[in-house]
C-alpha cells in the first residue's frame, strides 16, 4: 500500500512541476513514506533522516534548498515529536492527508513547517488526480483502507483509521486507466482487503468477491490478486470467486499469526486455529492447487513452548508456498506492549529460526512441484543477468527466464528447469501470447 501511496503522492505533486528522480542527492524535495508496524521499520526512518540532514545542510551551504517530508504511518503516530527529534523535517503528513500536499507545501513555506496528521472527513481518493504515472506491467489499486479489528499487537487502526471502502465505479475507472497504461496484472490492496464493502452505482453494497467479478468482466484485466486478507472476512462469495473467476490467480495471502488458540484469543484475532484450518480446506476445494501464504508472529507476550509448538504444527500441516515471520515487536499504545509475560529476545530468536526452517522447507517443496512443468509466466522486468527477464507464475513465484526484452509485459509458457529456495528458472517453450495476438 505504501508503494501505491508513494506513486499517488508523485501524481499530486506533478502539477507543481515536481518529477521523480532516482536518488536524493539532486532532489528539491525528499519524501520518506514510512511504516510503523514494527520498531525496526520506524527506527530506519530516523537513520535515513540523519543521512538526509547532511545532504540538506550541504545544499543550504551552497545557497540552495531541500524540502524534507515524512509521510505514512510513522508520521501519523509521532507527529510533532518527529519534528522535535529531527528538526530538518519540514513536513509531516499522515497517510489519509497526503492529497493535500500542495496546500501543505504552501503552509510549510509560510510558517516554517507543517504537521498534518488529522483524519479529514472527506476521502482522499475523491481528491486525487485522475492523471497518474504508469505503474508498469503489475499495478497496485487500493480498494480499502483502515482496520476495525484492533488486534492487540497492531498499530494500524490508530495510524490508518477506521475501515473505508471505495465506490465500485471509481475502482473500475481506475482499473481501466491502469490497463490503458500497460498493466496486465492488478493487485487489489487494503489493510483488510476482504472487508471491502463498497457501493455500486445503484447504492448496493458489494463485497470483494463481487468487486473481483465485476473488474474481471468489465475491464478485461488478465490477472487479478488481492492482499492483505483477514480470516474473519473470507465469505462464501469470495471463496467461490477463487474457483469461478479465471482472472483471479490461484494464490492467497491469509495471515494466521499463531497456531495457538490461547495466543489467538490474546491477540484478539477473532478466530481459532481450527477455524483457520477449515477455511483452508474450503479454499482448496474451491480452487485445487491454490498457493497459500501467511504471516506469523513468534514470541507474543505469554507465548509458551506449547503455544509455539502449535504454531509449528499448523505451519507443517498447511504447507505454505510462501510466508512472512517476525519476532513480536512492541508498538507504543497497543495493549500487547503493556501485557505481562514479555518473551526474552533470545527465546524469540530461537523460535523464529525454528519456524523459518519449517516455512523454508515448505516453500522449497512447493517450488519443486513446478519442476519439468509448463507454466504461464507474466514478464515484469529485467532479470539478474543480461538477456534475462523476471516474471511471475500464477502462484506468485518469481521466475527467471532467458528471453528478449521485447517480451516485457507478455505472457509466455515456460518449462521450469530449476527450483530454488525463493524462485524458479526455466526456458520458453512456446510462442508468447503477445506474438500470437499480433499475428
Amino acid at each position: 500500500m505504501n508503494v501505491y501511496d508513494s506513486a499517488r503522492m508523485a501524481d499530486v505533486l506533478a502539477p507543481l512541476g515536481y518529477r521523480r528522480v532516482s536518488d536524493a542527492d539532486g532532489a528539491d524535495m525528499v519524501i520518506l513514506n514510512t511504516c510503523h508496524i514494527r520498531e525496526k521499520a520506524a527506527e530506519k526512518v530516523y537513520s535515513e533522516l540523519g543521512r538526509l540532514r547532511r545532504l540538506k545542510e550541504a545544499r543550504q551551504a551552497g545557497g540552495g534548498t531541500m524540502i524534507i517530508a515524512v509521510a505514512g504511518c510513522v508520521a501519523q503516530a509521532e507527529g510533532e515529536e518527529m519534528r522535535r527529534r529531527a528538526p530538518i523535517v519540514d513536513i509531516v503528513v499522515g497517510p489519509q492527508a497526503y492529497h493535500r500536499l500542495p496546500r501543505i507545501l504552501a503552509d510549510a513555506a509560510n510558517h516554517g513547517g507543517a504537521v498534518v496528521t488529522d483524519f479529514p472527513p472527506e476521502s482522499k481518493f475523491d481528491h486525487l488526480p485522475e492523471e497518474a504515472a504508469p505503474q508498469g506491467v503489475s499495478a497496485f489499486l487500493t480498494v480499502q483502507e483502515g482496520c476495525d479489528k484492533f488486534c492487540t499487537f497492531c498499530v494500524v487502526p490508530y495510524t490508518r483509521g477506521a475501515e473505508y471502502s471505495r465506490p465500485v465505479a471509481q475502482l473500475a475507472d481506475e482499473a481501466r486507466r491502469l490497463l490503458d497504461q500497460g498493466a496486465r496484472e492488478i493487485t487489489l490492496l487494503g489493510q483488510n482487503v476482504n472487508a471491502y464493502h463498497g457501493r455500486d452505482e445503484r447504492g448496493r453494497e458489494i463485497g470483494l468477491g463481487g468487486l473481483i467479478r465485476r473488474l474481471a468482466a468489465e475491464t478485461g484485466v488478465t490477472r487479478l490478486r488481492y492482499t492483505t486478507s483477514h480470516p474473519r472476512d473470507m465469505d462464501d462469495e469470495l471463496i467461490a470467486a477463487h474457483g469461478e473467476v479465471p482472472a483471479l490467480m490461484p494464490y492467497l495471502h491469509l495471515p494466521v499469526q499463531s497456531g495457538s488458540d490461547r495466543i489467538l484469543a490474546a491477540m484478539n484475532r477473532g478466530h481459532r486455529a481450527n477455524d483457520y484450518r477449515r477455511l483452508i480446506e474450503r479454499l482448496r476445494r474451491a480452487r485445487p492447487g491454490i498457493a497459500l501464504s501467511s504471516d506469523f508472529i513468534v514470541g507474543y507476550p505469554g507465548e509458551t513452548d506449547a503455544d509455539f509448538t502449535a504454531t509449528l504444527d499448523l505451519a507443517r500441516e498447511v504447507g505454505y508456498a510462501q510466508a512472512y515471520s517476525f519476532k513480536y515487536s512492541p508498538r507504543p499504545g497497543t495493549p500487547a506492549s503493556e501485557a505481562p509475560g514479555q518473551v526474552d529476545e533470545d527465546v524469540k530468536e530461537t523460535r523464529l529460526a525454528d519456524l523459518q526452517a519449517v516455512l523454508s522447507a515448505a516453500q522449497a517443496s512447493f517450488n519443486r512441484q513446478a519442476l519439468d512443468r509448463d507454466i504461464e509466466v507474466l514478464f515484469e522486468r529485467p532479470g539478474r543477468r543480461p538477456g534475462q527477464l523476471l516474471g511471475r507464475s500464477p502462484h506468485n513465484q518469481a521466475v527467471h527466464v532467458e528471453a528478449p526484452d521485447g517480451l516485457m509485459g507478455a505472457l509466455a509458457s515456460v518449462r521450469i528447469r530449476q527450483a530454488k529456495a525463493h524462485s524458479l528458472e526455466g526456458m520458453l517453450t512456446g510462442e508468447p501470447e503477445s506474438a500470437r495476438a499480433c499475428a
